[in-house]
């Protein structure tokens, strides 16, 4: 068995999951799949996310009889001695990401074909 949980997906993904998993509450899919089945559908939500967020729990044959996946979720599975918690991360340790600074591209391109853009600046 698996449960899927989807944050922030495009809607397309929702209705691809559809077809093999039940969505019980809005981004939340449940069902009993094979081993490849899962795989296939965790590669194919994790390559059409976009910028959302996916946690994947499965049935297994470890002591908690569970298994984790995340993709682009702050919170990670830890092994602690053969169980696996999620470590939340402490605020401020995670790298804040870059954003570019400055004119984009294509503003660059336009001001240097036309020397003029600057006066109506």
């Amino acid at each position: 068995m698996i449960v899927l949980v989807v944050t922030a997906c495009p809607e397309g993904l929702r209705g691809d999951l559809t077809r093999w998993l039940l969505e019980i509450s809005p981004g939340t899919f449940v069902g009993n799949v094979s081993a490849k089945v899962r795989e296939a559908l965790w590669e194919r939500t994790c390559s059409y996310a976009g910028s959302g967020r996916a946690i994947l729990v499965y049935s297994s044959d470890t002591e908690q009889r569970l298994r984790f996946k995340v993709h682009k979720h702050d919170w990670e599975p830890v092994d602690l001695e053969g169980l696996t918690l999620m470590m939340r991360p402490l605020p401020g340790t995670r790298p804040e990401p870059k954003r570019a600074t400055g004119w984009s591209k294509v503003r660059a391109q336009v001001r240097s074909r036309n020397p003029s853009w600057r006066s109506k600046m």
